[in-house]
């Protein structure tokens, strides 16, 4: 990938970022309306799951456009032949000052990756939680990432 290349994939991920972020603080102002925590008889209203349901997708979403995209373009545009796997792209994003924490982000990844799995109602209101107070670090870097790209 030459380096015009990688700008112009630093310009798109920012677009796409910036309308996931958008929708990620919709959804969070959505449950922030229903109250901060969830509770076990919240899973049989559908409707409240399906908030939670989509504020833990507009995650998942964000986090995989950054973490794997836009870092990864950033670590390459400063060093091109720089090889590794995503942690070594997070350990290097943070050695660059893009992001502030590599083990929050691989938290974040470790969520992320957890959300396809199948759940006790216990197991998923703790996951429910859990994605609810990463979001605030997640939301919070990566506006501070955008404004240092």
């Amino acid at each position: 990938m030459t380096l015009e290349d990688l700008q112009k994939s630093i310009s798109s991920d920012k677009i796409k970022i910036k309308k996931a972020l958008d929708r990620l603080r919709y959804s969070s102002n959505k449950l922030d309306k229903l109250g901060r925590d969830i509770k076990a008889e919240d899973l049989e209203n559908l409707e409240i799951l399906e908030v939670w349901e989509s504020f833990t997708s507009r995650f998942s979403r964000l986090s995989d456009i950054v973490s794997k995209k836009l870092i990864r373009s950033l670590v390459l545009k400063g060093d091109p032949s720089f090889r590794g796997s995503l942690i070594d792209f997070l350990n290097n994003a943070e050695k660059l000052g893009y992001i502030s924490n590599t083990n929050r982000w691989w938290a974040i990844r470790s969520l992320r990756n957890k959300e396809a799995h199948e759940y006790t109602d216990e197991d998923l209101i703790n996951f429910f939680k859990s994605i609810r107070n990463e979001a605030e670090f997640l939301i919070s870097e990566t506006e501070n990432l955008l404004k240092k790209i």
